[in-house]
């Protein structure tokens, strides 16, 4: 079962990292040297993990693919020479056992290995008994349960060095996002797993360095454990993701500039504060919830004098007047017109179920609330 998931924070996974936990450097491994100068400029930044590429699975052929198992030692002997370790993505038997041969420290699957649970379990079994960080970014299709399942395999291969990154999710919506976030996936998973590392790639998230600096504040302003950047030496004529990499100085401004939130355990006080202002919060959950209660009451006696009428449950014209209505009303109280639809069709939604419900009783009965 997924609560029986266990893991070891960050600090045991035997590095000196800070918090939060900062990954940085290329998209891909192209060459000893320009991973080398990259891993040189960055030295002196903020950062904890020395990140690379090796093998890129492209939508296309004929497209760079990663410059292989060679680029596993230049990788390695960058972060020797400035004392970090390193980071790589696998995605078969083949590259966990490359990359265990040549002393990478830390792995992660990508998230078109995530999505495919045989793969997963395929580098689960050779990962078997290895003592080793595993990082597990979502699926590209937002699916949480996906996401859980391939931390229960890797419990069960032993690994519990483990964290989630957070790259956003694939959509046909027209957003100025590569991967739309969807931040409420990553909040459910830290949720239902408090202690499990959470990471955010805003590199992947935004295809763009446009965005960065505001998706990576997003993720610590949320609480995220750690943040994943991509940066390169001379990111225009980088190989693959040239639109989305930092030079290594750019890198550095940008993390130099983020406001790192503290946690409730680093404020006692502000815990004591907050708890009066969530009482408040509480009193008016449940004074939403007595309304919405009362609504549906009125519904039902809706759906009553419908069936006796024999009219149709959903009425388009006074349903498109509500929606006008709400929207124009919440946008008065700076309440947006996204919220306010999502909410009034989420309404919608039950107050078909409760009329449903009633218009398919027999004549003269009526059904009772809550039976």
């Amino acid at each position: 079962m997924s609560k029986e998931l266990k893991f070891k924070p960050i600090e045991e996974w035997g590095f000196n990292f800070e918090s939060p936990l900062i990954m940085a450097g290329p998209c891909s491994v192209e060459s000893e040297e320009q991973v080398m100068e990259t891993a040189l400029q960055l030295k002196d930044q903020r950062f904890d993990i020395l990140r690379g590429g090796i093998w890129k699975p492209r939508t296309r052929p004929n497209s760079f693919e990663g410059i292989g198992s060679q680029g596993l030692k230049w990788l390695k002997d960058a972060g020797n020479a400035i004392g970090k370790p390193v980071a790589t993505e696998v995605a078969n038997v083949k590259h966990v056992y490359e990359s265990l041969r040549m002393g990478i420290d830390v792995l992660w699957i990508g998230a078109r290995t995530t999505v495919n649970p045989f793969a997963v379990q395929e580098i689960c079994d050779a990962l078997q008994g290895v003592d080793i960080p595993v990082l597990v970014k979502n699926p590209i299709n937002p699916d949480l349960e996906l996401w859980i399942g391939a931390f229960e395999r890797l419990n069960r291969a032993g690994i519990t060095k483990l964290g989630a990154i957070h790259r956003g999710f694939s959509t046909h919506e027209k957003t100025k996002y590569r991967n739309i976030p969807r931040w409420n996936i990553p909040i459910e998973l830290k949720r239902r797993f408090p202690g499990l590392p959470l990471i955010c790639d805003p590199s992947h998230i935004c295809g763009t360095r446009e965005y960065l600096r505001e998706v990576a504040q997003t993720a610590m302003d949320i609480g995220f454990d750690g943040i994943h950047l991509e940066s390169h030496i001379n990111p225009d004529k980088a190989l693959s993701d040239a639109k989305q990499q930092l030079t290594p100085a750019a890198f550095g401004e940008l993390i130099n500039s983020l406001q790192m939130r503290q946690s409730l355990e680093q404020n006692p006080y502000a815990e004591n504060q907050l708890e009066m202002l969530r009482g408040r919060i509480d009193h008016l959950d449940h004074y939403l919830i007595e309304m919405l209660s009362e609504r549906m009451d009125v519904v039902r006696e809706i759906a009553e004098y419908k069936r006796e009428h024999n009219l149709a449950i959903v009425q388009p014209s006074r349903w498109t007047e509500i929606l006008e209505d709400r929207v124009n009303s919440g946008q008065r109280k700076n309440l947006t017109e996204k919220f306010i639809k999502e909410l009034f069709h989420a309404m919608h939604k039950e107050s078909i179920h409760h009329q449903t419900e009633v218009m398919l009783q027999p004549d003269g009965n009526k059904v009772e609330k809550n039976a």
